[in-house]
C-alpha cells in the first residue's frame, strides 16, 4: 500500500476550513514547515482514518475535533496491487465511511464494509505493519512503554521474521518452533490463565472445584461429629448442675435473705422522705432571706446615689439642645451642596445628550452599509439553502434501500443459474436429416429444425411423415422449483419497493442518488460558508435595525466642540460632587452627636424612673427602709431553725443505696437461680432431640466415606498440578533454546541493519533483545554500551534505521506499508543527520516514505519529493 494524497476539513486547528497535500509519491516525500502549520494534525488525522472507525468517538477522535466544534472529514488517495482508491471518513455529525475507486468512480464500500476493506490494507490494526513503522512524533519506540503495547509490536516483529527467514525452519526460533510452542502453550491454557490461575470451566478448575466441594463436606461432617459428641458432654454437665439448684434447702435461704433485704430497704426509704422535706423547708428559707436581703441592699444603694443622678440628668438634657442646634447648621449646608450638584448634572445630561444624538447619526449610516453586506450574504445562503432542499428532496426521491440493488444483482444472477440447472436436467431430442428429406418432423405440431435440440417435460410426440407418431416419455419425478420461485417472487417484491423495473433502471437510479448526494454536499458547504453559524444568526444579523432616532448633523455641526462642551460640564459636576462630599461628613458628625446626646438623656431619664419607683415618696422613705430592715431579720432567723432540723436527720438517717443494693443482691440470686434451672431444662430437651437426630443419620459412617472420597479428589487435582509443572517447564526449554539461536533468528533483520549502521560508524554492531526484538546493546571501538544509557541522538537514529530494515522485511514479505515519521529526527546533529539522509534514500528505492518536520533549513539537504499543503474544499 501506498499513499498519494491526504485531505482534512474542520480537523483540529484547521476549524470550517480544508487542506490538502497532494504529489505523495514513491521514495522520500517531505512536508518542511514552521510549527502550528498542521504537520502533526495531519499525521494524528491519516492515524485515525486508518485506526479510528466512523461510528466512535474515543479519545482519538475527540481530539480531531476542533474547539468550536464540527464534523471532522478525512480523506486519503491510496494505490495497492489490486488498484487506486479513495478512502473517506467523517466523524460526529452525519458520520460515514466510504472506499471509492478512483479509476472508475465506483462506490466500492460504505459503512461497516468500507471499515473492513480499510482494516485489511492494515492487517491487525496498531499491531500490524502501519502500527510498527509510523512514527509519532516525540517517541523512538525504544522507550519504556505499557506492556500491552510492547507485547503487541513485539509479535508483529516476530511474526514477520518468522515469516522471512526459511533457514530458521531447520532450528529453534522459526516457525516449526513457533507451533511447538503454541501447542504447548494451547494445552497450557485449556488449564490455567496466563497468570497461572485454574482457568473458569476448565478441567483444572472442575477437579479443584470437586476437592473443594468435598473438603467442605469432609469438614461439615467431622463438625457434626465433634458436635455429637460435645452435646454429650453437655448434657451430662447440665443434668447435675440442674439437680445442684432444685436442692429444697438451698431454695428456702435464697428466699429467706429476700424477704430480710426488703424490710430493711422500706426503712431507710421512709427515713429518705423526712430528709427530702426537711431540705426543700431549709432551701426555701434560704431563698427568702436571699430575697430579703437584695431588696434592702439595693434601697440603700440607690437612695445614696439619688442627687448624683439628678445632676447628670440635668447636664444631659444641656447637651442635646447643643447638638440639636449644630445639626441644623450642617444640614443646611448640605441641602446648598446637593442644589450646586443639581444643576451641574442637568447641564452634563443636556451636553451628552446632544453629542450622543450626533454620534447616532453616523452610526446609522455605518449600519446601514453593514445592513445592505448581510442582506446580500442572507439572499446568496437562502438560495444555496433552496437548492440544498431541492437536492435533498430528489435524493429523497431517488434514493434505493441500502443493499438492494446488490440483493437484485445476486437475485438475477440466481435465477439465472437455477433456470440453467432447470434447463440442463430437461431430456431433450435432437435430429439430423438425410439429404432430400422431403418433410421436417413434427414435435408438438412444431416442425423441428435440423441440429436443433429440444427439450421436453413429462413427455413429447414425435410426427415423422409417412412413418407414423413417436411418442417419447422422460419418466421422472417431478422437480422442485420452489427455490426458482422463491427468488423470483423476491426478485418481483424488490423490484416493486424500489419503484424499478429493471435492474439496469436500478442502477441508473443508483447513479443519479449519488449525483444528487454530491450535488447536496457541494450545496451544503457553500451554505456552511455563507452562513457559518446558521440561517438564523444570518437573518438575526440582517434584520432592519431600528429607526435612527438622531437626526444627522447640519453642515457646520462637529462632534469636537460637543465633547469639549460635554468635559466643562463633567468637570463643573466633579466640583460640586466634591463640596458636597466635604459638606456630608460635617452633617453625619452632627448627627452622631446628636443621637448621642439624645440616647444618653433617655438612658438617664429610665434610669431615674426606676430610682423614684424603688425610693418612692421623699416623705415615706425612711418607714420603707426600717421595714426591709425587720423584714430580713425575721427571714434569717428562719433559715437559720431549718438548717439546725436538717443537721438532725442527717445525723440519723440510714444508708439508702446500701440497703438498696442489698434487696438487689438477694433478689438477682434468687432469679439467676430460677432462670439458670429453666434454660438447664431447656438445654437438656435440646441436647435430647439433638443426640437423638445425630445417631438416627449415622455421621461417623458418613464422615469416613467423605474422607476417602477427598483423597481421590486432591490425587486428581495433583495430577493436574504436575501436568501443568511439565507444560510450563516445556515452555521454559522450548523460550530457552529459542534465546540460544537468536543470532539466526535475527538474521533478516541483522543483514537489513548492517549496512544502515555503516554509514553512521565505520565499525559498529548492533545485539537484539531476544524477548523484545529490540536493539539492545550497541558495540564499537570494542565496547559495548546499553541503548538505554545512550543519547537522545543516538536513540532516535537506531530507532529510524530498525523501522527502516523492518519495512525492507515487510516489502519482501509481500506486504508493503509506508514509513511515516513525524519529527522522528529532532536530537541528530548536522552530521549524522546528513548521514541519516543517506539512510532513508536507500531504504527508498522500492520504498515510501512520508518525513514531517519543522527543522526547515536542516531538511533542505534531505532532498527527495517536497510536499506542499494546500486549500481545499471537500
Amino acid at each position: 500500500m501506498k499513499i498519494s494524497a491526504l485531505r482534512l476539513f474542520n480537523v483540529k486547528r484547521f476549524a470550517q476550513r480544508g487542506v490538502a497535500i497532494e504529489g505523495i509519491g514513491n521514495g522520500v516525500n517531505v512536508l518542511c514547515a514552521v510549527n502550528e502549520f498542521g504537520k502533526s494534525t495531519s499525521f494524528e488525522a491519516l492515524h485515525a482514518l486508518f485506526f479510528q472507525p466512523h461510528s466512535g468517538t474515543p479519545g482519538d477522535v475527540q481530539r480531531l475535533r476542533p474547539y468550536s466544534g464540527g464534523s471532522p472529514l478525512v480523506e486519503a488517495d491510496i494505490a495497492t496491487e489490486e488498484g487506486r482508491y479513495r478512502l473517506t471518513k467523517q466523524y460526529y455529525g452525519g458520520r460515514f465511511a466510504r472506499v471509492t475507486d478512483l479509476a472508475t468512480g465506483r462506490l466500492v464500500a460504505q459503512a461497516d464494509e468500507a471499515e473492513a476493506f480499510i482494516a485489511g490494507l492494515i492487517r491487525g490494526g496498531t499491531a500490524g505493519p502501519a502500527g510498527l513503522l509510523w512514527v509519532r512524533q516525540g517517541l523512538t519506540g525504544i522507550e519504556k512503554r505499557s506492556k500491552s503495547e510492547e507485547d503487541s509490536e513485539k509479535q508483529v516483529r516476530a511474526s514477520l521474521l518468522e515469516s522471512v527467514q526459511g533457514e530458521v525452519e531447520a532450528v529453534t526460533g522459526g516457525r516449526r518452533m513457533a507451533e511447538i510452542m503454541a501447542a504447548a502453550q494451547e494445552a497450557l491454557a485449556e488449564l490455567v490463565t496466563p497468570s497461572g490461575k485454574p482457568k473458569a470451566n476448565g478441567r483444572y478448575a472442575a477437579a479443584i472445584d470437586a476437592r473443594d466441594r468435598l473438603t467442605a463436606q469432609e469438614q461439615r461432617l467431622a463438625e457434626d461429629v465433634r458436635v455429637l459428641r460435645e452435646a454429650l458432654d453437655r448434657r451430662a454437665v447440665a443434668v447435675k448442675r440442674l439437680a445442684e439448684l432444685d436442692d429444697a434447702g438451698e431454695r428456702q435461704a435464697r428466699r429467706k435473705a429476700v424477704e430480710t433485704a426488703q424490710a430493711s430497704f422500706d426503712a431507710a426509704k421512709a427515713q429518705g422522705e423526712a430528709l427530702r422535706t426537711a431540705e426543700a423547708e431549709w432551701k426555701l428559707a434560704r431563698e427568702r432571706r436571699t430575697a430579703a436581703e437584695r431588696e434592702l441592699t439595693a434601697f440603700r444603694t440607690v437612695l445614696a446615689t439619688s442627687d448624683a443622678h439628678w445632676a447628670a440628668l440635668q447636664g444631659a438634657e444641656q447637651r442635646r439642645d447643643e447638638a440639636v442646634a449644630r445639626r441644623h447648621a450642617a444640614s443646611a449646608g448640605v441641602e446648598q451642596a446637593h442644589a450646586e450638584v443639581a444643576a451641574a448634572e442637568a447641564a452634563e445630561q443636556e451636553a451628552r445628550q446632544r453629542l450622543a444624538r450626533v454620534e447616532a447619526a453616523l452610526k446609522a449610516r455605518e449600519t446601514l452599509a453593514r445592513h445592505a453586506a448581510l442582506s446580500e450574504r442572507l439572499a446568496g445562503a437562502e438560495a444555496a439553502r433552496q437548492a440544498l432542499e431541492g437536492a435533498q428532496a430528489r435524493l429523497a426521491v431517488e434514493t434505493l434501500p441500502a443493499g438492494a440493488v446488490e440483493e437484485l444483482q445476486a437475485l438475477e444472477i440466481d435465477i439465472a443459474k437455477l433456470r440453467a440447472v432447470e434447463e440442463a436436467a430437461r431430456p431433450s431430442v435432437a435430429i439430423a436429416y438425410q439429404p432430400g428429406a422431403a418433410s421436417p418432423v413434427l414435435m408438438d405440431a412444431t416442425p423441428l429444425r435440423e441440429g436443433e435440440e429440444r427439450g421436453y417435460e413429462g413427455q413429447a410426440q414425435l410426427v415423422i411423415p409417412g412413418l407414423g407418431t413417436l411418442t417419447l416419455r422422460s419418466n421422472r419425478p417431478p422437480q422442485d422449483n420452489s427455490r426458482l420461485e422463491k427468488a423470483l417472487a423476491r426478485h418481483r417484491a424488490l423490484l416493486a419497493a424500489m419503484g424499478v423495473a429493471t435492474l439496469a433502471a436500478a442502477r441508473a437510479r443508483q447513479i443519479r442518488a449519488q449525483q444528487i448526494e454530491s450535488e447536496a454536499r457541494e450545496l451544503q458547504g457553500r451554505l456552511a460558508l455563507l452562513a457559518p453559524e446558521g440561517l438564523a444568526r444570518l437573518r438575526e444579523a440582517a434584520a432592519m435595525p431600528g429607526a435612527v432616532e438622531a437626526e444627522a448633523p447640519g453642515p457646520d455641526e462637529d462632534p469636537a466642540p460637543l465633547r469639549a462642551s460635554l468635559a466643562a460640564t463633567e468637570a463643573r459636576r466633579t466640583l460640586a460632587r466634591q463640596a458636597l462630599r466635604a459638606a456630608e461628613p460635617l452633617r453625619a458628625r452632627a448627627d452622631e452627636a446628636f443621637v448621642e446626646a439624645e440616647t444618653a438623656l433617655a438612658a438617664l431619664r429610665a434610669e431615674r424612673t426606676q430610682i423614684e419607683a424603688i425610693l418612692g415618696p421623699a416623705e415615706a422613705r425612711g418607714a420603707r427602709l426600717q421595714e426591709l430592715s425587720e423584714r430580713f431579720a425575721e427571714r434569717d432567723r428562719h433559715s437559720a431553725a431549718a438548717e439546725a432540723q436538717l443537721q438532725r436527720l442527717r445525723a440519723t438517717v440510714i444508708d439508702l443505696e446500701s440497703a438498696e443494693a442489698a434487696l438487689r443482691r438477694s433478689r438477682s440470686v434468687e432469679d439467676a437461680a430460677d432462670k439458670e434451672a429453666a434454660t438447664l431444662r431447656e438445654a437438656i430437651a435440646g441436647l435430647n432431640a439433638q443426640i437423638g437426630t445425630r445417631s438416627d443419620e449415622a455421621v461417623e459412617e458418613m464422615w469416613g466415606e467423605a474422607k476417602e472420597a477427598l483423597a481421590a479428589a486432591s490425587a486428581r487435582v495433583e495430577g493436574f498440578a504436575a501436568e501443568i509443572r511439565v507444560l510450563q517447564r516445556l515452555a521454559s526449554a522450548l523460550e530457552a533454546a529459542r534465546a540460544q539461536a537468536r543470532d539466526l533468528y535475527l538474521k533478516p533483520v541483522m543483514a537489513e541493519l548492517t549496512p544502515l549502521l555503516g554509514l553512521l560508524f565505520d565499525d559498529a554492531a548492533i545485539t537484539f533483545d531476544d524477548k523484545t526484538l529490540l536493539p539492545q546493546t550497541l558495540r564499537r571501538n570494542g565496547h559495548e554500551e546499553d541503548v538505554e544509557r545512550l543519547s537522545g541522538g543516538m536513540r532516535e537514529q537506531l530507532s529510524v534505521l530498525t523501522r527502516l530494515a523492518f519495512a525492507r522485511l515487510l516489502a519482501r514479505d509481500g506486504r508493503p506499508a509506508p514509513v511515516i515519521l513525524d519529527d522522528a529526527l529532532v536530537y541528530s546533529d548536522d552530521d549524522r543527520i546528513e548521514r541519516m539522509f543517506d539512510a532513508l534514500h536507500r531504504q527508498s528505492r522500492d520504498q515510501q516514505i512520508i518525513v514531517f518536520s519543522c527543522r526547515q533549513r536542516a531538511f533542505q539537504k534531505l532532498g527527495g519529493n517536497v510536499l506542499t499543503m494546500t486549500d481545499w474544499q471537500p
